[in-house]
């Protein structure tokens, strides 16, 4: 069994993080942190787990653990670990993006590997610290790394994507609270998401020379979860072409799946799924892209970094059921 440890256990990723690794068939969850609940039950905090766990919140770090999970906000987990020196042997996965850049991806003796496993698996296997990608990241990323793979981004990239009110974490604002969101919506940070960087990074990885912009127009959604990405890019692919050159690519990856029929978001809602579809049309290459924000744009893509880093199968404790209806 692997031992786990969360830092950050009441906030939506943790909850996500709790939901999938007590479930999990080769994981022993140890403890859970958050100073702000330390000494109450996990399920008085996330309720849907009522008889599922009777762990409690602590506000203390054990050792004695396999991988240690960050779940905490951005710039925090770098301040965490300065602040807490964690045993070498201990492999970590952090879901802020403090780690996730080149020029930012280490502290002191330990190096962080971006943990997209579309992109990166065999490193990650062989790693000991992951920087889990961001959740827009991950679902424009998935929509154009096959594209990237054959150097095919030869244009603007033109992107508009939608998010889940979960997207903003579980402090409130003036954006995040119901009367706001509600039968409502709005595009923010447009043209300079902190996630771009990422972005633009992943994809030189398979594309050296990438020398047009990425125009990302982000959106809030009146909705709990999930991210919708339109992309479009000059092409001169074929929709068949494009189809193959997408399947090709992921046809040995086990969450990212190309369908040849339209796609919405209750497909991927509750899973760790990526799907992608792909229309032409005149000169322009659409590729829709969708996942949801909470699993595979940040908890469940742990956990599946977490299962290459300890050589189990990838899909361990993420079959998870869509929400369907």
């Amino acid at each position: 069994m692997i031992k786990a440890g969360i830092i950050g256990g009441a906030g939506y990723t943790g909850g996500e993080m709790l939901r999938i690794l007590i479930n999990h068939p080769q994981v022993e969850l140890v403890f859970i942190n958050s100073s702000s609940n330390a000494g109450n039950l996990v399920s008085d905090v996330h309720t849907d787990l009522v008889g599922d766990t009777d762990l409690k919140f602590t506000d203390e770090i054990v050792q004695d653990i396999d991988v240690l999970f960050l779940c905490v906000g951005h710039g925090d987990a770098r301040k965490f670990l300065e602040a807490n020196p964690i045993d070498e042997q201990i492999k970590i996965i952090d879901l802020s993006q403090d780690f996730r850049l080149s020029r930012n991806s280490s502290i002191e003796n330990r190096q962080f590997i971006y943990g997209l496993p579309e992109l990166n698996r065999e490193a990650i296997k062989s790693a000991q610290n992951i920087a889990n990608p961001g959740c827009f990241a991950t679902c424009i990323e998935l929509g154009l790394l096959p594209l990237a793979k054959a150097g095919l981004l030869q244009s603007e990239v033109h992107i508009n994507a939608t998010t889940g009110s979960t997207g903003a974490g579980q402090s409130l604002s003036k954006t995040s609270h119901f009367s706001w969101r509600n039968n409502n919506l709005s595009a923010y940070k447009a043209f300079e998401h902190q996630h771009l960087n990422e972005i633009s990074e992943s994809l030189k990885q398979l594309q050296g020379e990438l020398n047009y912009a990425l125009n990302f127009i982000p959106q809030r959604g009146d909705f709990a979860r999930g991210i919708l990405a339109a992309m479009y890019i000059d092409s001169n692919l074929t929709e068949e072409e494009a189809y193959h050159l997408y399947e090709t690519y992921y046809a040995n990856h086990a969450f990212t799946h190309v369908s040849r029929k339209n796609i919405d978001l209750k497909q991927v809602v509750n899973t760790n799924k990526c799907l992608v579809h792909i229309e032409k049309h005149g000169n322009k290459l659409l590729i829709i892209s969708i996942i949801d924000n909470l699993l595979k744009g940040a908890s469940g893509q742990a956990v599946q970094n977490m299962n290459l880093l300890f050589g189990l199968e990838e899909t361990a404790g993420l079959k998870l059921k869509a929400v369907g209806f």
